[in-house]
């Protein structure tokens, strides 16, 4: 192995554990917005914080942009920031920043659901398995009811499927950028599909919410500000770079994996925040990263 592909690989998993650290604490940052802000209002701040922040790196790039590039970045900007943001904030309302950083796990199998069945990629029988194993976890910690012991099976949260339909999403982010943007840089895949869904953030935010009012009148309201600033930042704009850098000189499945180490970091600040995690909790947490991890172990997406 040459030189330069050792550091290309250091490189890689740096970005890899860097990327872990920063969207496995956007969890905890989503749980402190929605202690003021509503879920719609958290998703769409999230991507005005995101998208402004990005603006002098947006504006100057998008004149060289042709139409379908256009159309693919909002594709991109809907699938990969925006829609995933509100679900997320959504989810949350009903389910603990731990869980739903668990569930967010599940992105690297979608990844290979959605390049099977969209993007003429392979689906391995290793996938397949993969799969099947961690929608046993995904059923257990959907039916484990949070407050009571063991094998309580009584309800199914619902909130759950939020945190699914965002894996779809961003299986469908990641083999578009893959596959459909081979001259576009990183920084301009990122900041330009924000650009592109900037207005449908602010329009909902500033006319469809008491947003405004809440940031003027409530307390707390400037604290949870700061954090959904933080998580708009961080854990959107600079964690996309990152990512799309990743997805460009790795695989999709490889930027993905990303997903092995978030929940130990959602998992981390959820305990602190005194959340409970019950036994079930932690057989459902165990399956869902033994099936993502068997699922991928090998390079599994090929053109």
């Amino acid at each position: 192995m040459s030189t330069t592909t050792n550091d290309s690989n250091l490189k890689n998993w740096g970005l890899l554990i860097l990327l872990s650290l920063i969207w496995g604490s956007s969890f905890i940052l989503i749980k402190r917005g929605l202690e003021v802000f509503s879920p719609g209002e958290v998703g769409a701040y999230r991507i005005v914080a995101a998208a402004t922040f990005l603006l002098p790196l947006s504006i100057p790039r998008i004149r060289n942009l042709d139409k379908s590039q256009i159309k693919n970045l909002i594709i991109v900007g809907l699938v990969g920031s925006f829609i995933p943001a509100f679900l997320f904030a959504k989810a949350q309302t009903q389910l603990s920043s731990s869980l739903t950083g668990v569930l967010n796990a599940l992105t690297p199998l979608a990844v290979v659901v959605i390049g099977a069945l969209f993007f003429n990629s392979k689906i391995t029988r290793r996938n397949g398995i993969g799969l099947a194993i961690a929608f046993i976890g995904v059923f257990i910690l959907v039916t484990v009811k949070e407050g009571s012991g063991f094998g309580a099976f009584t309800d199914i949260n619902s909130y759950a499927f939020f945190v699914l339909l965002a894996c779809v999403c961003y299986g469908f982010n990641l083999n578009i950028i893959k596959y459909k943007f081979v001259k576009l840089k990183p920084i301009e895949i990122t900041a330009i599909s924000l650009l592109m869904v900037l207005p449908m953030a602010l329009v909902y935010l500033m006319a469809g919410t008491q947003f405004s009012y809440k940031v003027v009148n409530m307390n707390g309201a400037i604290l949870a500000l700061g954090y959904v600033t933080l998580l708009g930042v961080m854990g959107t704009a600079i964690a996309l770079i990152i990512f799309n850098v990743m997805v460009k000189t790795a695989t999709p499945v490889f930027a993905a994996s990303v997903t092995y180490i978030i929940p130990i970091v959602a998992i981390f600040w959820g305990v602190l925040d005194g959340e409970v995690l019950l036994l079930g909790h932690y057989i459902g947490i165990v399956a869902v990263i033994i099936g993502v991890w068997f699922g991928n172990r090998k390079k599994i997406i090929q053109s």
